[in-house]
């Protein structure tokens, strides 16, 4: 296979396969200039100052020198323009994926009162307050692991969904209505079966304001009461941990039960990603996501910041003229809003995405939204709105990516796929995560935290298609009840973080 990737006829950078060193052959004419990193950007053509620079066929920034062939093109050399949401976009562009023969349409799971399907089966620990958060996450040490042995595995375990506010904050605004939304999101997932309901007593956010939010299906079981009115720490986890233990054995008969793929809402992130994240594990995940929405599921596009440049590729398979207004409204407000805090969107990059071959926003854009394949889009909702189904939807969420996720579990999403290249250890409970691995190294390094690994498509030939089809069934099979491997670590009580905006008071 050729040393160099071009990704499009008209692209000015290739990405150098493997690491070269200053003088070696590049191509039949072209020879590298100085060391380029495996996943770096190698310069095609010579390029003066303040020229557009293109790869995937779009702008990534202009260039602020000079540059020669054969030249490692990054931060010292490139820099982000900023263009907005510029050019106007015909709608309707998306396409659905035919569906190939012998797609399976159905996985096993927890069918619910209100027609929803789980596919995990566990108990919450949720908290009104960040000061109720430790007693949550003791009940929950407590009696994971108890109570899946004590149900024969029927009930998932215990997972503590703690948040670092509910005090301290104006009880009205942004977000106040953010918070609450995400509370009873996660109370109304359909991955939980029973929930405990932990406060303190004197928090901003009481107890009986999120109590009437709840609103859940009357076969949920429901507990609640306050650390001062149980007579303190010790005491609220000892009362917790038995409530838990008798919840769990009242839930111990249910019983995974066929269901379409229909009742699956996948969420698509991505997280520590590099230059090989564009080119093979998030367009394979583009492919189940397409494969899934074709089939009538949904998919969860987020991490708002991370579109930024290449929104127009979105707008244009908007299904009318309102859902791609609605997307640019929301880029605008970010471009406002990152302005006020005297920042711009280029700021997200990460250090760990530059290390990896990520040079600006907007060439992480444009990796970034092959997560979402080809399908229209048909809808965009709010930090942790329930998404409309089926189809493909984007939420506005951070491109944090523990703030993204909980955005996502909260609107409905029961399984989640987070690609990375630097390597993520995120789990995300109670909806289980599948990591996909970019590149080889990291699946080799990082082995006990990568459930697929991507590389192949790069480093072998293998088609995108192929191994988008291996991850969509992954997602069956998980949904399914196999364990992830963050799972089978244990990780995921740790992740959410709803977005917090306003005033610490």
């Amino acid at each position: 296979m050729s040393l160099l990737l071009r990704l499009a006829a008209g692209d000015d950078v290739a990405v150098v396969r493997s690491p070269v060193k200053a003088g070696d052959q590049l191509a039949p004419d072209l020879v590298a200039r100085q060391e380029i990193p495996a996943g770096h950007k190698a310069v095609l053509r010579d390029l003066p100052a303040g020229a557009e620079v293109r790869k995937y066929g779009q702008v990534i920034g202009v260039t602020t020198r000079d540059v020669q062939a054969g030249e490692h093109l990054h931060t010292s050399n490139l820099a982000f323009v900023d263009g907005g949401a510029a050019s106007e976009s015909a709608v309707g562009h998306g396409s659905t994926l035919e569906l190939p023969a012998g797609l399976r349409r159905t996985f096993l799971g927890y069918h619910r009162g209100d027609g929803r399907v789980g596919t995990r089966n566990s108990i919450a620990v949720l908290t009104t307050v960040n000061c109720s958060a430790g007693v949550a996450k003791a009940i929950a040490r407590r009696t994971d692991e108890l109570v899946r042995t004590e149900t024969d595995g029927s009930v998932d375990g215990v997972v503590a969904l703690t948040h670092g506010t509910g005090c301290g904050m104006a009880n009205s605004g942004p977000g106040w209505d953010i918070l609450r939304r995400t509370l009873t999101g996660y109370a109304r997932h359909p991955n939980i079966a029973g929930l405990v309901v932990v406060g303190l007593g004197c928090e901003i956010n009481e107890m009986s304001g999120v109590l009437s939010d709840l609103d859940l299906s009357p076969e949920v079981p429901v507990v609640s009461y306050t650390i001062q009115d149980a007579g303190g720490t010790k005491a609220a986890v000892a009362r917790g941990a038995g409530v838990v233990r008798e919840m769990a054995q009242s839930l111990a008969g249910l019983r995974r039960e066929p269901a379409g793929v229909e009742h699956l809402v996948l969420g698509l992130q991505c997280g520590g990603s590099d230059g090989w994240s564009g080119l093979t594990a998030n367009p394979a995940l583009g492919v189940a996501s397409d494969l899934l929405v074709a089939a009538g599921g949904t998919s969860i596009l987020g991490e708002t910041p991370e579109i930024y440049g290449a929104e127009v590729l979105l707008m244009r398979r908007a299904v009318s003229e309102q859902v791609s207004a609605d997307l640019r409204e929301r880029i605008e407000w970010w471009r406002e809003y990152t302005a006020s805090l005297g920042t711009t969107l280029d700021g997200n990059p990460s250090p760990g995405n530059k290390a990896g071959g990520i040079t600006t926003i907007l060439e992480k854009s444009l990796g970034a939204v092959a997560k979402a394949g080809h399908s229209p889009l048909s809808a965009v909702v709010g930090y942790g709105e329930q998404v409309p189904r089926p189809g493909l939807v984007f939420m506005d969420t951070p491109g944090y990516d523990p703030v993204s996720v909980t955005g996502m579990v909260a609107g409905g999403a029961n399984v989640l796929c987070f690609t990375t290249g630097r390597g993520s250890v995120l789990g995300s409970r109670p909806a289980p995560t599948l990591k996909l691995g970019t590149n080889a190294e990291l699946a080799r390094t990082m082995a006990d935290d990568i459930d697929i690994n991507c590389s192949g498509i790069v480093e072998q030939g293998l088609d995108v298609a192929d191994v988008g089809r291996q991850i969509y069934d992954r997602v069956l099979d998980v949904a399914s009840g196999e364990p992830t491997l963050s799972e089978e670590l244990g990780a995921g009580q740790e992740e959410i973080v709803p977005w917090q905006i306003g005033a610490v008071l």
